[in-house]
């Protein structure tokens, strides 16, 4: 599909409009992801000094999804800048280790030594997943069975039995880096038994392990996850970054306890929070719909345009 320029920056017009609705934003910001280039790169970099950190967070997240290395200099800002929040300096780090160029790991050493442990850990992950780019185990990999169609902040782990990536996924006194490798394993696996073994990291140390925990389950979108993330979601002493992945990955599984538990926290005192649900309620919506996929409205804008 061909898409005129003039209706890239249409789409960013609304991504970048503050008064309109939050999910309507996402879905905006979901479909420059798709349709990538300079102009959806432009668009979304424009919007890093909107007031919710939750958009910011997943601007970055886009960036580094879109792999395209024009992002860098975007990242590398936002990765700098101590105003932003924590959550959007993080995913500025693994965006730049997603797009895996070389050419940050100067930065990403820098920032490797903040004392913000989830700055500080994302980085030291990024650096290993581009150290791993380079690898000879990189270059024999094989992908084809990745249905999650994603770009992780390391690749799955080659453990034969989800007892030894569990093992590996609950050990902290082992390397961030081969505790993800497991992650994404057990994911891949894709079983009751995988998805239930992962539901045991919300209870890990480390915020940042806990929300890629969270994230992943709601790319898994298993049912028996859910009383695991309604009651991390509920839990007013976890970490705002925390509780905002449960809230999207229930979004994603999309049961109707699941729409009950966010409607419970629509009005929570984190804003992180409460903006998650909105937008949770909103793939809950798409996930119950006829839509082909997220943002499929938007798409249709530049298909009837051209």
């Amino acid at each position: 599909m061909e898409v005129k320029s003039e209706d890239v920056w249409k789409i960013g017009g609304i991504l970048n409009d503050s008064e309109k609705p939050l999910p309507e934003r996402f879905r905006a910001l979901f479909t420059l992801r798709n349709l990538g280039g300079e102009a959806a790169i432009e668009c979304i970099a424009r919007c890093f000094g909107d007031p919710s950190a939750l958009l910011k967070h997943e601007l970055a997240y886009c960036l580094g999804q879109m792999q395209d290395e024009r992002a860098i200099p975007v990242l590398e800002q936002v990765l700098k800048d101590n105003t932003q929040d924590t959550i959007v300096r993080h995913e500025a780090g693994e965006a730049l280790g997603a797009i895996g160029s070389e050419r940050v790991l100067p930065l990403l050493q820098e920032y490797e030594k903040s004392s913000i442990p989830e700055i500080s850990e994302t980085c030291e992950l990024a650096i290993q997943r581009i150290k791993w780019l380079n690898s000879p185990e990189s270059k024999t990999r094989d992908g084809a069975t990745d249905i999650f169609k994603s770009v992780d902040p390391a690749p799955p782990s080659q453990d034969h039995s989800i007892a030894e990536a569990e093992r590996k996924l609950l050990d902290e006194s082992l390397p961030l880096f081969e505790r993800y490798r497991a992650m994404f394993a057990l994911r891949n696996a894709n079983t009751d038994a995988s998805a239930l073994a992962l539901t045991k990291g919300l209870t890990c140390s480390g915020a940042l392990f806990r929300h890629e925990i969270a994230y992943v389950l709601g790319q898994m979108q298993n049912k028996v996850t859910v009383p695991a993330l309604i009651k991390q979601l509920a839990n007013q002493k976890e970490e705002g970054m925390v509780r905002h992945e449960c809230a999207e990955a229930l979004g994603s599984i999309a049961e109707e306890n699941c729409l009950v538990a966010l409607k419970d926290f629509l009005k929570d005192t984190e804003q992180v929070v409460r903006e998650s649900c909105e937008v949770a309620l909103d793939m809950y919506e798409y996930e119950n719909s006829l839509e082909f996929q997220y943002a499929d409205g938007l798409v249709k804008v530049t298909e009837d345009s051209s």
